[in-house]
């Protein structure tokens, strides 16, 4: 089906004046409107201080040519107030054949609730860098291991790096231990940089009695089986240096059981700590999470909490740039008990990113002055999968859904992307992290099965809104069929289990997403989506790039662009828009005007 047809609104800066009002600020959104739909009036609908308010808008005929290929559509502008912090607004159409709404989901003819609404959002903004980063995720134990790498410790069942295969199931899978530290990390910052990649997430790094460290024993000092505190300098500082920028885990729903915190409230019921972690008072038992005892869940009813908590936060600013925060969505919640927005307005860093974990639905905790984004599960990686996967595929579950991996098609797909899209401001979205897959999850290699649909995952992940997260090893096509599995020891010395296309590939797509200003800040508008082929614009006032991507092969594509493509990715130019059937495939044009 072709999309280009109905009116059109992302929120993206090319529809919206300013992404960053301040309270009470005025604003002019634009309304894109095809030729042959007929329009009578145009008004936005907002909501100020809980009550709906309307303003007429009116059309601007100096918008007629943004694009970089010019056109006929119509542009509608309008004026609204930055009354509250966040301003939801619609669009209602008035035409021949009817009133219809305009909303983040797109055009209905019918009433609907607001909670699609586009957003205007005043709260402080995110860090600049953050519209423009890729961000590259390394699990420390098994990215690299320099030279002065520390002796196992007690807990941990030693592995040769290149030999030993990866425990990815019972007993003995939190205890394996390969021996990545933080300087092993700083003999590769070359290989990060090439992949286009400016951010490095590390999974946590503070001691822990397990390779994951999400089992803390303090928030005071860097492993010293990392390199301890002076590692994590000089790995910041080597990054810094590149222009590059660093990011730290921290569980704030709990520590591990033998925190200095925990141990310390278990051992003496009068100690100030006990009122931290939530304890029976008659069974003396404690609330951990998922009922696994070695992660006590952390009270934040407690102000101890809080103030300690808040306080390291903030003394790793400056090694650190920010953080993504462990297990986001259940911090501060327990029962009747729900603080998790005032803790996310709390903790968040100022001038410093703050990314939540959430593998769902996310939306009811974002554009509340907390968290900048989200890990996308729900709304990117699911339905990138679902849409790309093998045939063979055989997994029991997607992070905790029975069922394994549906197989979708791209109505459905596209479908998904808008849905959830739909729910949060374009700010949050562009801030929210696009994954194909993590240290939690199935490695993508596994799940699309091969190399072609792989690629086709990655151009997905490298030209749609928010931000590219790379699990490292993901660029040589490494599998893994669960998250454990996926921990694999990057083969630095292992060439015959690298993909070097695909090595290839994530450079080039990932260095065109950086190239581009409108990949990383243009507005999106679909424009085609059928079983097997999925068509889309990323545009700012001054180009639009059409982006193809096709699961299988099929039928050219005859769009109703006026003007011609000259390839920019995998693509011939073309005379006219007419999408090539070959697939699986991934191609980037960049659309001009007609001569």
């Amino acid at each position: 089906m072709h999309l280009l047809d109905q009116p059109h609104h992302d929120g993206s800066s090319l529809y919206v004046s300013t992404l960053a009002p301040a309270l009470g600020e005025e604003v002019t959104v634009w309304l894109r409107v095809p030729p042959g739909f007929a329009l009578e009036a145009v008004h936005v609908r907002t909501v100020q201080d809980g009550e709906p308010r309307y303003s007429a808008a009116e059309p601007d005929p100096s918008r007629r040519d943004l694009g970089g290929y010019g056109g006929a559509d119509t542009w509608w502008k309008a004026t609204i107030t930055a009354v509250n912090p966040v301003v939801p607004y619609r669009f209602l159409l008035l035409s021949p054949g009817g009133q219809r709404w305009l909303t983040a989901r797109g055009m209905v003819g019918h009433d609907v609730t607001d909670a699609t609404d586009f957003r205007l959002v005043a709260h402080e903004v995110p860090p600049a860098w953050m519209a423009d980063a890729i961000v590259y995720q390394i699990f420390p134990d098994r990215f690299a291991r320099s030279r002065g790498h520390a002796e196992p410790p007690a807990w941990a069942l030693p592995a040769e790096w290149d030999t030993d295969e990866v425990i990815g199931q019972g007993p003995g899978t939190p205890e394996q231990f390969y021996g990545g530290d933080l300087d092993g990390i700083v003999e590769h910052l070359d290989h990060i940089q090439a992949l286009g990649a400016d951010t490095v997430y590390l999974t946590p790094i503070f001691p822990g009695r397990s390779n994951h460290r999400y089992d803390a024993a303090r928030f005071d000092a860097v492993d010293p089986l990392l390199g301890g505190d002076e590692a994590l300098e000089r790995l910041s500082a080597a990054l810094h240096e590149r222009g590059m920028r660093l990011l730290g885990d921290i569980t704030t729903n709990h520590t591990g059981d033998s925190h200095e915190w925990f141990t310390a409230a278990v051992s003496d019921v009068g100690a100030p700590e006990r009122e931290m972690y939530y304890f029976d008072g008659d069974t003396g038992e404690y609330e951990s999470w998922w009922g696994v005892k070695t992660l006590p869940k952390l009270n934040w009813g407690s102000d101890l909490v809080r103030d300690r908590m808040a306080a390291v936060m903030t003394k790793w600013l400056g090694p650190l740039d920010g953080w993504r925060v462990d297990v986001a969505n259940m911090t501060g919640r327990r029962g009747a008990d729900d603080h998790n927005h005032e803790v996310a307005r709390l903790l968040r860093p100022r001038g410093a990113a703050f990314i939540a974990e959430h593998n769902h639905d996310a939306s009811a905790d974002l554009d509340a002055d907390g968290w900048h984004g989200t890990m996308n599960y729900g709304g990117f990686t699911r339905p990138v999968w679902a849409w790309l996967r093998g045939e063979s595929l055989d997994l029991t579950h997607f992070l905790g859904v029975p069922g394994g991996v549906p197989t979708r098609d791209g109505v459905a797909t596209v479908a998904t992307f808008r849905e959830f899209a739909a729910h949060m401001s374009w700010r949050s979205l562009v801030h929210s992290w696009q994954l194909l897959d993590s240290h939690d999850s199935p490695r993508i290699r596994t799940v699309t099965g091969s190399a072609e649909r792989h690629l086709v995952a990655l151009g997905l992940q490298a030209t749609l809104p928010g931000t590219p997260m790379v699990f490292a090893g993901s660029e040589f096509g490494l599998t893994g069929a669960n998250g454990e599995y996926s921990r694999t020891p990057m083969p630095w010395n292992r060439p015959g289990e690298r993909d070097e296309e695909i090595h290839a590939a994530y450079r080039e797509l990932l260095g065109l997403r950086r190239a581009e200003p409108a990949l990383r800040r243009g507005g999106l508008r679909w424009v085609h989506a059928s079983a097997d082929c999925l068509v889309f614009l990323r545009e700012t006032a001054t180009e639009s790039l059409l982006v193809c991507a096709r699961r299988a092969p099929g039928d050219p594509v005859s769009l109703p662009l006026d003007g011609t493509a000259r390839g920019v990715y995998n693509a011939d130019d073309l005379d006219s828009p007419v999408l090539p059937g070959e697939g699986p495939s991934f191609k980037v044009w960049r659309l001009a005007v007609r001569s």
